[in-house]
C-alpha cells in the first residue's frame, strides 16, 4: 500500500471538501455567486482578516481582490481552486463582512437596444 498523500508531479493533494469543511453551498443562506459576479474587498478587511480565524485560502482570495476587483471565475483561476470551493469560501468572507459581491445586471434591467442605438447616433452627431 502506498501511504503517500501526494503525486510527485502534481505536488500535495488536498481534496476540495477539506478546504470547505465538507460544505458545498456558501453560507447559511445558500447565496449563489455567478461566475461573472464582481468581488471587492471591504475597507479594513485585511486587518480584520489577519486577526480572525480565516484559513489560508480565505486570505489568498482577499489578497487577490485587494489590488483590483475580480470576478468569481478570475479568482478561481488565479487561486488555482475549483469554482465550487471559491464560492463556498466567498460565502464565508461575505458573511464576515470582508468582501462585497455585485452580481451581473439581469437582462430585463439592461437598456433597450433601440435606446443604445439612439445614444450611439447622438454621440456620432457630436
Amino acid at each position: 500500500m502506498n501511504d503517500q498523500w501526494y503525486d510527485a508531479d502534481a505536488g500535495p493533494l488536498v481534496r476540495p471538501y477539506a478546504l470547505t469543511g465538507g460544505r458545498t453551498k456558501p453560507g447559511p443562506h445558500g447565496v449563489r455567486f455567478d461566475l461573472i459576479a464582481l468581488v471587492v474587498v471591504e475597507p479594513g478587511a485585511a486587518d480584520a482578516a489577519r486577526e480572525s480565524l480565516l484559513g489560508p485560502e480565505h486570505r489568498a482570495l482577499l489578497g487577490l481582490c485587494r489590488s483590483e476587483t475580480q470576478s468569481v471565475a478570475e479568482l478561481a483561476a488565479d487561486a488555482d481552486l475549483p469554482v465550487g470551493v471559491v464560492r463556498v469560501l466567498l460565502g464565508d468572507l461575505l458573511e464576515a463582512g470582508h468582501v462585497r459581491v455585485s452580481g451581473p445586471v439581469p437582462p430585463a434591467r439592461l437598456p433597450d437596444e433601440r435606446i443604445l442605438r439612439e445614444v450611439i447616433a447622438g454621440l456620432r452627431a457630436l
